[in-house]
């Protein structure tokens, strides 16, 4: 006799008639999944009304600020998620295009990091306050 098939998972809500207070999840904009919608929730981001309003470099600029590495494929996933596309859909000049914006994200982060107090520092490194 043949196993019975497995319950589909739930899908995120699609629609704000879906969500209970009308916001839909993160996950529900295309390319981001689990992982990234609580990359998110980690900063503050818990809804894809929330995120679509600030934008791409915005709430990418908070992750690298709350200490998540850099991560090329995840921040144009991101853009052309918002932009309802997949994320293997850039190519050519626009994927330049976006390797120079995420470049500039990550240098100003990586200068937040140099400025940081030998307090911050010293803090980080006894695990008292999570590191950045």
């Amino acid at each position: 006799m043949p196993a019975e098939p497995k319950p589909a998972r739930p899908r995120a809500a699609q629609t704000d008639a879906d969500a209970p207070d009308g916001a839909r999840p993160v996950s529900a904009i295309p390319n981001l999944g689990p992982a990234a919608e609580a990359d998110f929730a980690r900063i503050g981001i818990t809804s894809a009304e929330a995120l679509i309003a600030l934008g791409p470099d915005a709430a990418y600029a908070r992750l690298l600020a709350s200490g998540t590495r850099p991560h090329f494929i995840m921040y144009y996933a991101l853009v052309m998620g918002l932009q309802g596309r997949p994320w293997n859909d850039c190519r050519g000049a626009e994927k330049d295009a976006l390797r120079a914006r995420f470049d500039k994200l990550k240098s100003s982060s990586a200068q937040n990091d140099e400025s940081r107090s030998q307090l911050e520092a010293a803090l980080d490194m006894l695990g008292v306050r999570s590191a950045r």
